[in-house]
């Protein structure tokens, strides 16, 4: 179960936010094998004295239209899927809502199976077969 956090400045629309979370789940169905229905997400909205970045850092040159999205997910990604998850998000929203690439900062922090628990106190992934994890 991929958990994403996507943080921004208070004032999109409801409509962007909602575009932008499609967007990252479309991506991680493409290019990170989640099922589609394995979508758990928290959209974070700061006032901008509450959002820190570079605005040239690496020389990317970013906006206050800057996102950044970090998907805690399980362990087993090729640096291959990471880097074709990473255009596909940039690509997407760059299609809709109209985002520059160069405001999206992606971070992926990776766990085991057994680092999650799904309710009732269970891990679920050490005790239901894979075919269950849809």
């Amino acid at each position: 179960m991929p958990l994403v956090r996507i943080d921004l400045r208070a004032g999109r629309s409801a409509e962007e936010k909602r575009a932008i979370g499609d967007a990252i789940q479309r991506a991680m169905i493409e290019h990170l094998n989640v099922p589609e229905r394995d979508r758990f997400q928290i959209i974070t909205e700061h006032q901008p004295e509450h959002l820190v970045y570079d605005p040239g850092y690496l020389n990317v040159e970013r906006t206050d239209d800057v996102v950044m999205i970090q998907v805690v997910l399980s362990s087993g990604r090729t640096t291959e899927q990471k880097r074709a998850f990473y255009a596909r998000v940039a690509e997407l929203l760059h299609e809709h809502p109209g985002m520059r690439p160069q405001d999206v900062i992606i971070n992926l922090v990776e766990d085991t199976r057994e680092d999650w628990s799904f309710g009732n106190g269970e891990a679920q992934y050490l005790i239901l077969p894979k075919e269950e994890w849809k």
